[in-house]
C-alpha cells in the first residue's frame, strides 16, 4: 500500500527571508516570502509557520494563499529579531499540475543575518533561502 503513494518532489518553490526597508517606519526588517519560480501557478497554498529551540516553542501561525501566480512571490510574515534565535520552520502544502505537494523549509537559528545575504530568485533582492 505505501509503495503506491506518490509524493512528488517540490521544485522551483522557495522560502526566503529578505532584509528590506519598511516603507512607513524606514526600519530594516526581515520578512519571509514564498517564491513560485514554476511556469504554472500554485493553488490553495497552506503555510504553517513555527519557531523553536531546545527551551522555547512559538505558537503555530497559519497562512493561506488561494493562488500564487507563476514566476511570482508573496509575503508570508514579518520575523521579529528575537525569532532569529530560533529554528523557524515553514510547512508548505499546495496543489499544482493536479497533484498535491508538501515540503518543510527551515531557516536555522542565527543564520538570518546580513553577512549571509545572497541573491533570491524572481525577487531581484538580497536575502537568505530556507533549506
Amino acid at each position: 500500500m505505501k509503495k503506491d503513494i506518490e509524493i512528488p518532489e517540490v521544485k522551483d518553490v522557495y522560502v526566503a527571508a529578505v532584509h528590506e526597508q519598511h516603507p512607513e517606519y524606514k526600519t530594516m526588517d526581515w520578512n519571509v516570502y514564498i517564491i513560485n519560480d514554476k511556469k504554472l501557478p500554485l493553488e490553495m497554498v497552506l503555510i504553517v509557520a513555527s519557531g523553536s529551540n531546545e527551551k522555547k516553542i512559538t505558537p503555530a501561525m497559519r497562512h493561506s494563499i488561494k493562488m500564487l501566480p507563476a514566476k511570482y512571490f508573496a509575503k508570508i510574515e514579518f520575523l521579529q529579531e528575537k525569532l532569529l534565535q530560533l529554528d523557524n520552520k515553514f510547512a508548505i502544502t499546495f496543489f499544482a499540475e493536479g497533484k498535491m505537494y508538501e515540503r518543510t523549509f527551515t531557516l536555522a537559528k542565527n543564520t538570518v543575518k546580513e553577512a549571509a545575504l545572497g541573491e533570491i530568485p524572481i525577487m531581484n533582492l538580497k536575502g537568505i533561502l530556507a533549506v
